[in-house]
């Protein structure tokens, strides 16, 4: 057995710029087909399959074909914690337009971090929560008060599910944007999800940035008293 991990591996592979854009499109815990990703990129599909092919082999995306298209997306919640943490101590990317500046502002005001809120968004919603009791500060991560529970349950999160799932069950996820906190593992994913099926927030097409619509901003305000 080998007495160590080969991290220099996974670091050539984030090396690449075409890589280390994939990747973070893939963020949100969306499933891009390989053309959009290219696209997004401005690489050509040839290239594209290429860098795809060492992701894949590296471990860190998984690819499904369905039709004529090759879906990609990350290959789990760890690998999206360990970008997550890299982007955390990583220099703030060069901005060459107007669009980029803009895109740029969007995700750090409100995003998905491949299945859970984050952002000014996911980092005032955490903190929202522990001021109001439903959350409460462990160790190593979050646990939901008796209160917490109630209030979840209204929203319609079941917490003693969420506690029996096969993943970490409130993490604390470093903000790269924030340099603060926010709420991730499975009751961060039932939280995003709760919000998308309500209403509260919405995608963008463009980026993994969200948009708190203005349902949202009432829901959270009277919910919450998050007041955004």
């Amino acid at each position: 057995m080998n007495a160590d991990v080969n991290i220099a591996a996974t670091a050539a592979l984030l090396a690449d710029p075409t890589r280390a854009s994939f990747l973070l499109a893939l963020l949100d815990g969306r499933a891009l087909t390989a053309g959009e990703l290219a696209r997004r990129a401005r690489v050509s599909p040839s290239t594209a399959s290429a860098h795809l092919a060492k992701l894949a082999d590296g471990g860190l995306i998984t690819l499904e074909r369905s039709g004529r298209h090759h879906y990609v997306r990350l290959a789990g919640p760890a690998v999206a914690q360990a970008l997550e943490a890299i982007a955390s101590v990583a220099p703030p990317a060069p901005v060459r337009s107007l669009r980029e500046s803009e895109t740029g502002a969007a995700i750090r005001a409100a995003r998905t971090c491949y299945d859970h809120l984050a952002g000014t968004l996911g980092v005032e919603l955490t903190a929202a929560m522990l001021g109001k009791g439903i959350l409460v500060t462990t160790g190593d991560g979050y646990d939901v008060t008796p209160k917490g529970v109630r209030q979840l349950r209204e929203l319609g999160l079941e917490v003693a599910r969420l506690k029996g799932l096969r993943r970490g069950f409130a993490l604390r996820c470093l903000d790269w944007s924030e340099r603060r906190h926010h709420v991730a593992g499975a009751v961060g994913a039932a939280i995003a999800e709760a919000l998308f099926e309500r209403g509260w927030v919405k995608r963008t097409a463009a980026s993994r940035a969200v948009v708190v619509t203005e349902a949202g901003r009432r829901g959270l305000a009277e919910f919450f008293d998050l007041h955004l």
